[in-house]
């Protein structure tokens, strides 16, 4: 399994947004995430911090104006 969960920081702590992450689509004012069922997901934010061989992505809101 290559998928990976996401998590949110929200100031000092990291909250679980999303499980078993397969696809991540970029955009202007933000990110789509898949998961492995199909599952869609927008959120205004960027990606932090990426380990995948702990199968984990770290986001941090962005504000768009």
């Amino acid at each position: 399994m290559c998928e990976a969960n996401a998590y949110l920081k929200e100031g000092d702590n990291e909250v679980l947004f999303m499980e078993a992450v397969d696809t991540i689509e970029p955009y202007e004012d933000g990110l789509k995430l898949v998961d492995i069922f199909g599952m869609q997901k927008f959120i205004q934010a960027k990606i932090k911090d990426m380990a995948l061989l702990n199968h984990r992505i770290l986001l941090e809101k962005v504000d768009i104006l």
